[in-house]
């Protein structure tokens, strides 16, 4: 499982180092996550800095990905048994319809934030070339790891060990 953990992190991290003239610097794991600001489906504000002192999950997604649907029951289900300790999940995508993404939030019941990333402006502070990703913060908001492709609760529970609240 550690094996598994390494090759998880170092994909995602290879990912996250996407090179451009207009991306910022690279992320690593133990670097500061950018904040931003987006509007959720419901129209809510999401700024990850007001989240600060929870740990939160981010989950670069498309609409139309098999390992989205597959896994947003875990993330559904990690946010519902989790959330009372401080949790928050929030889920971002560059699929600019919004009904087609309130479809997608709808038929699989997501009950934590989803937000559209209009101009891929968090994607690109996040250097996210390839989705999904799902980025994991401490409670510090510092990466604890990122995750290329489908997730599975272990390695949710192994990334924000010591980070929920009891």
């Amino acid at each position: 499982m550690i094996r598994k953990i390494t090759l998880i992190l170092l994909v995602g991290l290879l990912a996250l180092s996407g090179c451009s003239a207009d991306k910022p610097a690279k992320l690593r794991i133990g670097d500061p996550a950018p904040d931003f600001l987006l509007e959720d489906l419901a129209g809510e504000k999401v700024r990850l800095s007001l989240l600060k002192g929870r740990p939160v999950i981010i989950r670069f997604f498309i609409i139309d990905c098999k390992f989205c649907k597959a896994d947003t029951p875990v993330f559904n289900d990690y946010f519902n048994k989790h959330n009372e300790r401080g949790l928050m999940i929030l889920y971002i995508t560059t699929t600019t319809d919004q009904g087609r993404v309130g479809k997608f939030a709808t038929e699989l019941a997501i009950p934590f934030p989803v937000a559209i990333d209009y101009g891929r402006k968090v994607s690109k502070l996040y250097n996210i070339n390839v989705e999904p990703q799902t980025i994991i913060l401490g409670a510090d908001h510092l990466i604890k790891g990122a995750i290329l492709g489908g997730v599975a609760e272990t390695e949710l529970d192994e990334m924000l060990a010591g980070e929920l609240t009891d």
